[in-house]
């Protein structure tokens, strides 16, 4: 192993030594806890230690990092104390998720450091977000987010490549090709000769390194953040190493021929770097066995901390006030000044008024720049805003949930904006396992709105037409809201772009331009988790949201007779459970109505609550009303017969004369 110092001295080549010699003794002091039986799981960085710490000595401390579960070089080099990662291993409160994760699946924004979830491929797109975050403020930071060479074979892998291309966004992608993903060898798993190869179908340079060579490292990242400071852009990293461990300790190497492991044991990044150092008299025995010596002290002192700290009491308040972050709702009250518009334009002024009112908000969509989105919502937003606010995106939807976040991070608000509700489904897995999850897991918030044109009555079939909440609504740690009507709509939309956590934002399309109503001009609030009592009666509770409002309004209109509360709840998680209890206890019936297919829809939880908290109040059994168990069709016929408008009456009229 050739190491070419190029301009470092002898205090920065030392500096490197400690900083790759540390995760190195940490890691062999954990191998012996795992035989011991006090830590649960560990995933072995042994062998590649000179890819993390020289990555992370080349940035400023200012500047994120976004490790993998084999990167404890990323996380020393930053100088996180180690009892915390010790408490963090061993489950503690201590630790940076109090218990909740495990690994190095946390962030931490004291160190810039932002950690993984198991799907591996969001966190790229995390890294497009906040290189945005930065390019937008033009602070000529760069971002370094690391992968393997398994996770090359998701789609996010892909598609963060991809928006970092076209956006040119200054990030640093490092793939740790070491070899094989758990067991699996790189020969099963892609067909190009080297990884680095795919940066050429993406417009972008590309560079193979020797990942077992920290001065290589540490060197080349060096000259790609100056190149990247005065010309924004991305760079793929294929870093050649080894895992000499297995997957994680129970996993082994059995799989791995004997020949390959001598191969990459001669060239261990820690015993070569020692042996320069060494033979070219920078390094000598006596400060060699003083740094492994401070080294072990400091693992032993720190290991007693972990050690010595209570394990976890848990509580149920504990738990569930840290599933949101704690938002204090800020009432703005609406003016006198009012105009008769339509759905769809609430949702414009509420955009518009917003974007206004937030400098750090930005809108992300396909097609909604010049063109205006599919519904023409944001048609002229260019002109108001620019196109740095104003985002198309390419069609990937799952690497864009992960830039909003990555956004979010960096000290911005966004929006995106799902074509239609039915597209989420490519986006599913950042919403519900990376948005939804963050604040519990780290305390990291995620200030994000996806919105969502759904819904049918329009003809557009099985892929344009669903009301899929029930996806979302079951998610912990997601707010989901779906009003009825424009006034709503905009009061809606203004609080859950100001609310600091992920909401799922329902968006009628057949109520777009089907229903006005007079609105306030000005900008204003309405408050999330409370529902509308827009009828009151004794003999019946009807609960209704979305397009079912108007169709149960309709129906009660034909039957003036008929005396009931109508609930529309607009809003769906938190759940306005006060306002359905007092109906039911006082009208004794309850009906609930939904467009979404039956089985698994809300409207099961609804009724299991009603059984579960007003059961003596019940005069007959709660009532469902939902579209058919069956997909969306398309014609309109068939249509009809889906949906559970034709139905509702029939079932009304039964429970009234149950």
């Amino acid at each position: 192993m050739i190491f070419y110092r190029q301009n470092l001295t002898d205090n920065q080549l030392l500096d490197l030594y400690k900083k790759i010699l540390k995760p190195r003794l940490i890691e062999e002091k954990m191998l012996i806890l795992i035989r011991q039986g006090k830590v649960s799981k560990w995933f072995s960085g042994i062998g590649q230690e000179a890819i993390a710490v020289g990555v992370t000595a080349a940035l400023d401390e200012s500047e994120y990092v976004l490790p993998m579960h084999r990167n404890l070089g990323v996380f020393t080099t930053r100088n996180i104390p180690l009892y915390r990662l010790f408490s963090q291993w061993q489950g503690k409160a201590n630790g940076f998720t109090k218990g909740r994760d495990r690994s190095f699946h946390f962030g931490t924004q004291d160190y810039n450091i932002i950690g993984m979830i198991s799907h591996l491929g969001p966190q790229l797109g995390i890294a497009d977000g906040i290189a945005l975050a930065d390019k937008l403020q033009n602070n000529k930071k760069v971002t370094a987010v690391f992968t393997g060479e398994g996770a090359t074979s998701e789609g996010d892998f892909h598609e963060a490549l991809n928006i970092a291309a076209v956006w040119k966004l200054p990030v640093i992608f490092i793939i740790e090709n070491n070899g094989y993903g758990l067991s699996t060898p790189t020969n099963e798993q892609y067909l190009c000769e080297n990884l680095a190869d795919k940066g050429i179908g993406y417009g972008i340079e590309s560079y193979i390194v020797d990942g077992n060579n920290i001065v290589e490292v540490f060197n080349k990242i060096t000259q790609l953040k100056e190149d990247m400071q005065k010309d924004p852009h991305p760079v793929l990293l294929e870093f050649k190493t080894f895992r000499m461990r297995g997957h994680e300790e129970a996993s082994g190497t059995k799989y791995v021929p004997q020949e390959l492991m001598d191969e990459w044991a001669a060239k261990d990044p820690v015993a070569n770097y020692r042996k320069y150092l060494t033979e070219n008299g920078i390094l000598t025995a006596e400060f060699d066995e003083k740094l492994h010596n401070e080294i072990k002290q400091e693992i032993d002192e720190n290991l007693a901390i972990a050690n010595a700290e209570p394990e976890i009491v848990p509580t149920y308040s504990g738990e569930l006030d840290d599933v949101y972050k704690p938002y204090q709702y800020e009432e703005v009250n609406p003016s006198e000044e009012i105009k008769n518009i339509r759905f769809i334009d609430s949702i414009r002024y509420s955009l518009e008024q917003s974007m206004k009112r937030h400098g750090n908000l930005i809108l992300m969509g396909q097609d909604i720049a010049e063109y205006g989105g599919a519904f023409k919502i944001t048609d002229g937003f260019v002109d108001l805003f620019g196109k740095d606010r104003i985002r198309n995106t390419p069609i990937c939807e799952s690497a864009v949930v992960s830039t909003a976040m990555g956004l979010s991070i960096n000290g911005y608000k966004a929006i995106v904006e799902m074509q239609f509700a039915d597209f989420v489904s490519t986006g599913f897995n950042p919403i519900v396992n990376l948005l939804a999850k963050s604040h519990y897991r780290w305390g990291e918030k995620a200030d994000v709105v996806v919105r969502m044109p759904c819904g049918g009555g329009t003809q557009a079939g099985p892929f344009h037409s669903q009301t899929n909440e029930a996806w979302f609504t079951k998610t912990p740690g997601l707010k989901v809201v779906y009003p009825a009507f424009p006034y709503d709509a905009k009061g809606l939309l203004n609080t859950s772009i100001n609310d600091p956590n992920p909401v799922l934002f329902f968006e009628h399309k057949q109520l777009y331009r089907s229903v006005y109503q007079d609105v306030p001009v000005d900008y204003y609030t309405i408050p999330l988790g409370k529902a509308a009592l827009l009828k009151e009666g004794k003999s019946v509770t009807i609960i209704a949201f979305g397009a079912t409002v108007h169709w149960a309004l309709d129906t009660l209109s034909k039957n003036p007779e008929i005396e009931a509360d109508l609930i529309d709840l607009r809003t769906l998680q938190p759940l306005d459970t006060d306002t359905i209890f007092a109906s039911v206890k006082k009208t004794g019936k309850v009906i609930i109505y939904q467009e979404d297919t039956l089985f698994g829809g809300i409207a099961s939880d609804i009724s299991a609550l009603i059984m579960e908290e007003c059961f003596e109040y019940l005069d007959a059994p709660v009532k469902r009303v939902a579209s058919l168990d069956s997909p969306i069709p398309f014609t309109k016929a068939l249509e009809d017969q889906f949906l559970p408008k034709n139905r509702f009456e029939e079932v009304l009229s039964e429970l009234l004369k149950y």
